[in-house]
């Protein structure tokens, strides 16, 4: 299956270089480019990607805006991958809450870029999570439904190999259960904490004091 990617910067430049990166891999295609969060939005709707490369500073409609607009109306948001310039660029850490899948660095290496679509298309691990871990503890103490979840201690013990940037099959061998167990669990965790995803989890652990 090819993962389909939309591109939203204001910079010409960067989204002609970013084209040039993910079409030449066979499983990748840029089927859209946008200036910004307005143009982002009608594309979401209208091309359904797979996975939106969303630049967080544009103009008119910035991407935190875009972000949350785009996880709030589309009935099956795509996955969002903040880009920015800086790893402790507060824009990141609002839009993670607003519902981004994970965020990259604008200086980041062709293969890095590569390697993050791919990982969020899974779902199966968390991007950068020493960043988010540090992003997230800045808002300790902040009211999360981690506390009124109802986590069993397996639940709990997942959510905190997951908080590490640790994926299924990893979690798997240090709790001694299979892939497909971990991936209940998983599911039970996002569920109960009522989240989209992982990164949207471990931010709430990391809030809570939980992690």
């Amino acid at each position: 299956m090819t993962v389909r990617v939309l591109l939203a910067d204001d910079e010409e430049l960067i989204r002609t270089g970013l084209r040039v990166i993910i079409d030449a891999e066979p499983d990748l295609e840029v089927v859209g480019e946008a200036g910004d969060g307005v143009d982002a939005l009608e594309m979401v709707r209208r091309l359904k990607p797979d996975v939106v490369l969303m630049d967080v500073r544009m103009p008119t409609v910035d991407g935190l805006e875009a972000t949350e607009r785009i996880v709030s109306t589309v009935s099956e948001p795509p996955k969002i991958l903040v880009v920015t310039t800086f790893d402790n660029d507060e824009y990141v850490y609002q839009a993670l809450r607003a519902g981004a899948d994970g965020f990259l660095l604008k200086r980041a290496r062709p293969e890095r870029l590569l390697e993050a679509i791919r990982v969020v298309v899974r779902g199966d691990s968390l991007l950068f999570p020493a960043a988010i871990r540090d992003l997230a503890t800045r808002h300790r103490g902040r009211p999360s439904a981690l506390s009124r979840a109802g986590l069993t201690e397996r639940e709990e013990q997942v959510l905190r190999l997951m908080a590490t940037g640790k994926t299924n099959a990893e979690i798997a061998g240090e709790l001694y259960v299979s892939a497909e167990t971990v991936k209940t669990h998983v599911g039970n965790v996002l569920a109960k904490l009522r989240v989209r995803d992982r990164t949207q989890a471990v931010i709430a652990a990391y809030e809570s004091g939980f992690v």
